[in-house]
């Protein structure tokens, strides 16, 4: 069965009661369950992590080479702002996907660089928590042409 890490950058531990004009009433304990739900019923093992340090998430990138066939991140505020992020992923040889439960380029100008989509096979954002099932929907077509080749 697939492994696919789901990582969660800074701050969406507080999903459900921040701002959730935009970013919903989901809390991320509801997104990991609904996630490692989906991943079951597609045929993946799901590794749901979050952490609001930059570091953490280095070393959990870093620990998925040769262990986790692919990668969605949310980057969260990370996204605008870590090249460390950025080189981490360019050492993956597996797929990754950039998520973001807001449509950062509908948001503050800042928002709108992203320094993980250069190394991102596919960017989904705007569709709240759902997106993180269109992001499992994804990866798991990813994962599988990759095994075909």
């Amino acid at each position: 069965m697939p492994k696919i890490l789901i990582l969660n950058g800074p701050n969406l531990n507080l999903l459900g009661t921040r701002e959730p004009e935009i970013y919903g009433h989901d809390t991320l304990t509801d997104i990991e369950a609904t996630s490692v739900q989906h991943g079951k019923t597609i045929g993946m093992l799901i590794d749901f992590r979050q952490s609001n340090s930059e570091g953490e998430l280095i070393d959990w990138i870093q620990g998925a080479a040769g262990a986790a066939d692919g990668i969605i991140i949310n980057p969260a505020a990370y996204t605008h702002t870590s090249v460390a992020i950025l080189d981490a992923l360019k050492q993956v040889d597996c797929p990754i996907i950039e998520l973001h439960l807001s449509n950062i380029f509908s948001r503050e100008p800042f928002r709108h660089h992203s320094y993980v989509s250069p190394v991102a096979n596919g960017l989904i954002c705007g569709f709240g928590a759902h997106g993180y099932l269109l992001a499992l929907d994804a990866i798991s077509r990813l994962v599988s042409d990759k095994e075909e080749c």
